[in-house]
Order: C-alpha cells, then sequence, then structure tokens
C-alpha cells in the first residue's frame, strides 16, 4: 500500500471520494453497540476468521446498529488508551466488513480495486468522513502500538485472523499479545526455508517496517521472534509471502 500512495495523492484532493451512506437506524448506547458488533462476529465469521457474507448481507440489522454508533460516536467518548484503543481496532474491522457489503461483495480486492476500497470509499466516523487508509494511518498507527496490525482486519484472505470476539470485550493488550502469537504461529505469516537461509514473513511486515523497526525491535526478526512459537534465524535472508487480496468469504472458500 505505501508503495502507491504516491502515486495516488493526486487522485484523492480531485473530489473522487465517495461516501459510504450510514445505515438508516437509531443509534444505540455504547453497551447495545458492543454487543450488536459481539452477535455479527459470533454469527457471521467463522473458526478461520472468514465472513459469511451472503447471510450477513441477508441479516444486517446487528453490524447496521454497530456501524450507525461509529457514525455518530467520537473516539473521544471512550477513555483514553486501551478502551478507546479497542474501539479504534473494533470500529475498523466493522467498516472494512461494511465496505465489502456496500461494495457488492466483489471477488477481490486485488489491482485498483484496494484503491477504491481502502482510498476513495469514505466512512462518517465520530461525525467526520475518512477513508479506511486514513482511519488506519492517521488514527490508529499513532498510538504506537506495533500489534494493532496483528488485529485489524481489511478482509483479505492474507489479513490476520478476525477473531469472534470484540476487543474491546476484555483487556486489550492480553488480546492484542494473543493475536500476535497466533499470526506468527501460522505457515502463511512466518516460514523458515533452511536449504535456502530464507525467512519467510507476511507482507504486513513490509508493509508497516517502520513500526516495528527500530522502536521495538533492532531487526524484523528480532520482532517476529519474541512471539514465534520456534526460534526465529536473525541472518536468514527476508522475503516476503505475495499478499492475497482475495476477500475472506467462508462461502467462496466453502466452495472451492
Amino acid at each position: 500500500m505505501k508503495r502507491i500512495v504516491a502515486l495516488l495523492a493526486g487522485i484523492l484532493v480531485t473530489g473522487c471520494t465517495t461516501l459510504v451512506p450510514p445505515p438508516r437506524t437509531d443509534v444505540v448506547d455504547p453497551e447495545s453497540a458492543r454487543e450488536a458488533w459481539a452477535r455479527v462476529l459470533d454469527r457471521f465469521v467463522d473458526e478461520a476468521g472468514e465472513v459469511d457474507y451472503p447471510a450477513l448481507t441477508a441479516a444486517p440489522a446487528d453490524l447496521d446498529r454497530y456501524v450507525a454508533f461509529i457514525a455518530a460516536t467520537p473516539a473521544e467518548t471512550f477513555p483514553a488508551g486501551p478502551p478507546r484503543l479497542a474501539h479504534l481496532i473494533d470500529s475498523y474491522n466493522a467498516l472494512s466488513m461494511n465496505n465489502v457489503i456496500a461494495s457488492g461483495v466483489p471477488a477481490s480486492h486485488d489491482g485498483w480495486r484496494k484503491v477504491r476500497f481502502f482510498l476513495l470509499r469514505e466512512h462518517l466516523i465520530g461525525g467526520r468522513r475518512l477513508s479506511l487508509y486514513k482511519y488506519e494511518n492517521d488514527v490508529i498507527r499513532p498510538y504506537g502500538d506495533p500489534r494493532v496490525h496483528f488485529a485489524l482486519n481489511c478482509s483479505a484472505v492474507s489479513c490476520p485472523r478476525l477473531p469472534r470476539v470484540p476487543f474491546g470485550s476484555g483487556d486489550l493488550d492480553d488480546r492484542l499479545e494473543r493475536e500476535t502469537r497466533r499470526f506468527f504461529a501460522e505457515a502463511r505469516n512466518l516460514r523458515i526455508d533452511i536449504p535456502t537461509r530464507t525467512l519467510w514473513l507476511s507482507a504486513i511486515l513490509d508493509f508497516y517496517d517502520s513500526d516495528f523497526v527500530p522502536a521495538h525491535a533492532v531487526s524484523l526478526p528480532a520482532y517476529a521472534n519474541r512471539y514465534a512459537p520456534y526460534p526465529v534465524p536473525p541472518d536468514y535472508r527476508i522475503r516476503f509471502a505475495p499478499y492475497d487480496w482475495t476477500i475472506a468469504n467462508s462461502r467462496r472458500s466453502e466452495s472451492r
């Protein structure tokens, strides 16, 4: 994503953005909103973190309630620190899910489609119009916790697995630790090829490398070593796995 930002800056200032209309539903209180989001995750997300988009599209009431709450509720409503960051993570994941539906449940974000999805489609967030790109980079990343990259889900297959419980439902530090360890335990995100002395990492660590090094580790292998289930060689050549932008649609997975 960072490699195309400069090329897209001109597009963004020409008025090509569109607003994803917020749902026309009453805004509920914070606890009811969190409960609605919890029902969405429990009912429509499977153990692999993929979403049953046909079923969710047919029964969007709880997602609509939560998205309407996001649209009307400034982040400052939540106490500073973990409660606010948990809300930002949950709201990003819900808006991404809603954006897939508003986009007609495409097969993939690949190519120029990711430009429209992440940059040109804006969402009402606490009364402000923001794209998912700006929400992540201008609002969430400044919190300075690189573990958010293993919690934010953009609805693509190569994204971190979407949990079935909101991040705002418990101790955020424990949740982020658990999701980060789960991320590095998956071979698609961390793989060691001993014959070629190659360390394969998720492209997420390439997209956001400055969030990990040098602020939190001397190198990407050193950062991975904090969470990996086995030792990561510090001197192997680093390669990044191709990112799969296919929409993580459980119905599509069942048909394969």
